[in-house]
Order: structure tokens, then C-alpha cells, then sequence
């Protein structure tokens, strides 16, 4: 791929942690985009349900039993809560397969949770500071975690026990890993503002990227692994050639606000990127422009994670053909700093429901593949895990977007060093 590199700003980046004022001005950087695209930010490779409607409607095509309708509001309700952690949880994800949930924590330790059951299955010590960090490879058989002991360790998740070889080479804190699609590479981003590109096999760096001026707060490979992101709080988005380490691009919005997190859109012609000016934005970064910002949740001064998922309608509303009810539709999710996450239509920027239930800020968000269920984390300990519902007619839902309180906690079931609550 050929990418025509942006020149960077002259001034000087701003530091990590740096809060945002309240006043000042957020501006709605939103260029004018192919709507059909960006429906899930997917390409034509996609199955037809993940496209708009509206842009599948042909002249001459036959009426309908009844017109589908995106849904304006999604009804995730709580239904587990796990517990164990003694610091704050700084990161969950599911595993490729969907039978496991892991999740890393300051108190230096990751569980390894039933993605069905929320039995604890492993805890893994190791690290001799706390983890930011986690990423399981493609086949679920291997996690990688980063951690503030400045070395990426990988666990065989079967046995609970850390292979052989630990990566060492970062000279600060480790805060970001992503696996490469076919899993023989991993990339990490360190506060030494360095991005090093890994061979998992041999454990050793393969490429040293010097890629920002401050701490490197995310990465993320492509699906095809051929290019990688990287963000820091100097306010740079860089898109880098994993076979030649060559810098392709680089974006910086126009109020140059510290970047968070950075994810590419499942087809690789989007990335997503969180920013400490309370927005997430929507780049085509081969062309250089922002295309959708989303707005409503607050983050001035964490690290917060993002997520896409899908939606569709009521698997159980009637008078819908077969083919109709298979639409789908797709949702951004990000954590916010009062308890909530959010989830936002990709396209129309509209939020379809706030998740309430956690005490402080939502560091992490996760969005399973098979069923679409939401995993969260944050600062007081907890994993929450989100199961979505038919929206009920009047059942306790709070405003006109479908936020929901969380169940009341019934008795714990305890595991060995674990607890969930069933919601």
C-alpha cells in the first residue's frame, strides 16, 4: 500500500495524563463520507447484512413482508459480575474462541476467567509490577502480557504457566501489545516511546520502531498484518509497514489532544482512535481526514480501551422474511471516567445505550464474537459482564437510550481465589 505521509506540527506535544480544560472547544471535525462504507467501516468482503439497508434497495425489487428498521436503542443488560482482582483492572478481552475472558490488574496478576460459567480457571503471577497489558493470539492457545516491570511475558492458557523465553528489550513501562493476524508476530508499545515489532518464536525484536516523542499508548495490527498503528499522547497517529519498518502516515487532529488507545476497523481501512478531548474519531487513514466523531462520554485523563461490535433487530419480531431479520448493524463502545460505557451506531453517531454499573472509571471494554456479549473493567476491581436482551417495555430503563441499572448482587459463589456475582 502506497500512503502519502501527512508533514507533523511544528509545536510541541503535549504530555501524557494532561487534562483537558472544560472550556475548551471540541470541535465536530466530521468530512463528508461514504455512508454505505461506513456502516461497519467494512469493505464489499463483508456478508451483505453488515451494509445499510439502504444501500442494498434495488428499482423493481419485490415489496417486503415488512420494512427493517435500524433499532434506535440496544438492551445489554448485567449479567455477571466476577471479582478477585485487589487493585484496579486494567484491561479484559475474550478470547478468539469465546471460552475464555482474561484480564490483567495493578495487583501484578491475570485471571483467566469461563467465558460461560465466570469460574476462575487460572491466576497467573509472574510479573513483578502491575499489568496494563494483554492480547491473546489467534488460536486462544497463547496470552501475551505487558507489564510496568518493562518486560512482555507469554502463558500457555492450559497449563497457567509462562513459556520459557520472556521478551526483553523495552526500558520503560509496557502499555500496549496486539498479536499479528496469523499470530507468528506481536507488537508492543512502551512509555520508552519506542514500537518494537516481536518474532514470537525465536522471543526476539525483530523491528525497533522510534515511533513518538511520548509514551506509546496503543497499537494494533491490521487484519492482514501487513501494516500496524501506533498512538501516544503526543498526539500522533503513525501507520507503520511491518515488512520494511518504514513510517507511511501520520495523523494529527487539529487540537493535537493526547491519543489513547488506537484500533483498526475489522476491514483495515478505518482505524479508531480514542482522545483525552472526551471523542473518539473514525480516520481513513489513507486519506488523512477524520470521517465520524463520537461524543458523550468523559475521558480527560485515563487510558481508555475501545470496541466495535454488531447489532441487529429482535431475533423474535414477526412479519420480518428470513433474510431481513439477518441485518445487521454495527456499535462503537468506549469506557468513560463517571462509571459508564458508552455504545455509539458507527454511522449515524448516535448513542444506543450507556452501561451503568460500574464505581469510577471503565478502563476496558470487550465485545465477544459469537454472541456479542460486553465485558468491562475498571478501577474498582470489578469485571462486569454485559448479555444483551429484546428491549422490555418498561423495564427500569432509564432515559431515551436504553441504560439500564444493574441487577441487585445475589450471594457470591466464590471460586479459589475468585468470586462472581450472577446478575
Amino acid at each position: 500500500m502506497s500512503i502519502t505521509d501527512t508533514p507533523e506540527p511544528s509545536r510541541r506535544s503535549p504530555k501524557r495524563k494532561r487534562s483537558v480544560s472544560p472550556d475548551a472547544r471540541i470541535p465536530q471535525y466530521d468530512g463528508a463520507a461514504d455512508g454505505a462504507a461506513l456502516q461497519y467501516a467494512y469493505d464489499e468482503e463483508m456478508p451483505s447484512e453488515l451494509q445499510s439497508p439502504e444501500s442494498q434497495e434495488q428499482d423493481g425489487a419485490p415489496a417486503k413482508k415488512q420494512k427493517v428498521e435500524r433499532p434506535t436503542s440496544l438492551n445489554y443488560v448485567p449479567h455477571m459480575t466476577l471479582r478477585g482482582h485487589k487493585r484496579g483492572v486494567a484491561a479484559v478481552k475474550f478470547s478468539p474462541d469465546g471460552r475464555w475472558i482474561a484480564s490483567c490488574s495493578a495487583d501484578a496478576t491475570i485471571k483467566i476467567w469461563d467465558s460461560t460459567t465466570g469460574a476462575l480457571a487460572h491466576t497467573l503471577e509472574g510479573h513483578l509490577a502491575g499489568i496494563s497489558t494483554i492480547a491473546w493470539s489467534p488460536d486462544s492457545k497463547v496470552l501475551a502480557s505487558g507489564s510496568d516491570d518493562k518486560i512482555i511475558r507469554l502463558w500457555d492458557i492450559s497449563t497457567g504457566k509462562c513459556l520459557a523465553s520472556p521478551l526483553i528489550g523495552h526500558h520503560n513501562y509496557v502499555y500496549s501489545l496486539a498479536f499479528s493476524p496469523k499470530g507468528n508476530m506481536l507488537v508492543s508499545g512502551s512509555y520508552d516511546e519506542a514500537v518494537f515489532l516481536w518474532d514470537v518464536r525465536t522471543a526476539r525484536i525483530m523491528r525497533s520502531l522510534p515511533a513518538h516523542s511520548d509514551p506509546v499508548s496503543g497499537v494494533d495490527f491490521v487484519r492482514d498484518g501487513t501494516l500496524v498503528a501506533s498512538c501516544s499522547s503526543d498526539g500522533l497517529i503513525r501507520i507503520w509497514d511491518t515488512s520494511t519498518g518504514q513510517c507511511l502516515k501520520t495523523l494529527v487532529h487539529e487540537d493535537n489532544a493526547p491519543v489513547t488507545s488506537v484500533r483498526f476497523s475489522p476491514n483495515g481501512r478505518f482505524v479508531l482512535a480514542a482522545t483525552l478531548d472526551s471523542c473518539m474519531r473514525l480516520w481513513n487513514y489513507v486519506e488523512g481526514r477524520v470521517v465520524k466523531t463520537y461524543q458523550g462520554h468523559k475521558n480527560e485523563k485515563y487510558s481508555i480501551s475501545t470496541a466495535f461490535g454488531t447489532y441487529g433487530v429482535d431475533k423474535e419480531q414477526v412479519d420480518i422474511e428470513e433474510e431481513e431479520r439477518k441485518r445487521e448493524w454495527a456499535f462503537a463502545a468506549c469506557g468513560s471516567e463517571d462509571g459508564r460505557t458508552v455504545l455509539w451506531d458507527v454511522s449515524s453517531k448516535e448513542i444506543l445505550q450507556e452501561l451503568q454499573g460500574h464505581d469510577g472509571v471503565v478502563l476496558g471494554v470487550d465485545v465477544g464474537l459469537e454472541d456479542q456479549t460486553i465485558i468491562t473493567c475498571g478501577n474498582d476491581k470489578t469485571i462486569k459482564i454485559w448479555k444483551r436482551r429484546p428491549p422490555p417495555a418498561t423495564n427500569g430503563v432509564n432515559g431515551t437510550n436504553g441504560s439500564h441499572e444493574p441487577t441487585p448482587p445475589q450471594p457470591a459463589v466464590k471460586g479459589t481465589t475468585g468470586m462472581l456475582d450472577e446478575g
